[in-house]
């Protein structure tokens, strides 16, 4: 182990104070922890962890990592032991400069998003992530993409531990950038979508029948289904469509559901 790479670790600190007012929070102990941490074992060992495969479990009350299973000194070149003595400090140091304050900022809409939920919201909870890591010793970067949801959510409804499952890219990513998104199921039943590209405000000024338009669609209702139900012609549809992704700020077809889903209207 690098001592002196751990001893400058802990004399910066530069992270975990992004995190102190979750930490400050009070958890409730949960009566299943210490069987939810053995399973997480039993699933790395059912899993293989392949080649490249990382799985990982922070605990947001010390800001630690709780649990961590796969190669992760070869895509990091930081020593296991390390991670154990500073989890979290550690682990936001393997990831590349220019992601790293994004990737914060990322974390904290992430925990403030599922504090404005439902608790039953809160356990259909996930979110994921794509950003590049970087090897301390051969400084090779290597793009990885997160899963991510809780894996131990409290008695009031605090995220108080979460799963991380990563893959390593064989390619570069179109986007080279970090990229985002979280989602939730609605206790209506609909799947919330929130990404990157989804717009900044959540005020969108839509007419009447943009409206209706907007509900028919969410519905599952084609262009051919909607002018039959509103009695206007296709292309009518079409140009309302249209008009609704250049408001929300859609740039293409595929991202109508997921932005719409966003919104109450």
């Amino acid at each position: 182990m690098d001592k002196v790479f751990l001893e400058d670790l802990k004399r910066q600190e530069k992270y975990l104070k992004y995190f102190k007012k979750w930490s400050d929070q009070e958890f409730k102990s949960h009566p299943n922890e210490e069987e939810l941490i053995k399973n997480l074992k039993s699933l790395s060992e059912n899993l293989g962890m392949r080649d490249g495969l990382m799985l990982c479990s922070f605990d947001y009350r010390n800001l630690d990592l709780a649990f961590f299973a796969g190669r992760i000194e070869k895509y990091t070149g930081v020593h296991p032991s390390v991670f154990e003595k500073m989890g979290f400090e550690a682990t936001m140091f393997i990831f590349h400069p220019e992601d790293r304050m994004e990737m914060l900022k990322f974390w904290n809409l992430v925990l403030e998003s599922f504090q404005l939920i439902s608790i039953k919201e809160r356990h259909t909870f996930e979110y994921s992530y794509t950003t590049r890591i970087v090897h301390r010793k051969t400084k090779k970067e290597t793009w990885i993409v997160g899963k991510v949801r809780p894996y131990l959510i409290d008695g009031d409804g605090n995220f108080v531990m979460d799963l991380h499952i990563i893959l390593p890219l064989m390619n570069t990513p179109k986007i080279k950038q970090y990229d985002w998104n979280y989602s939730f199921t609605k206790e209506g039943g609909n799947r919330v979508i929130v990404s990157k590209t989804s717009p900044s405000k959540r005020e969108v000024k839509l007419t009447k029948k943009e409206k209706v338009i907007v509900d028919l669609m969410l519905s599952g209702a084609v262009s051919k289904e909607i002018s039959q139900q509103l009695n206007i012609s296709v292309n009518t549809v079409g140009t309302h469509r249209k008009n609704i992704l250049r408001k929300l700020g859609a740039r293409n077809i595929g991202e109508i559901a997921n932005i719409l889903a966003s919104y109450d209207f």
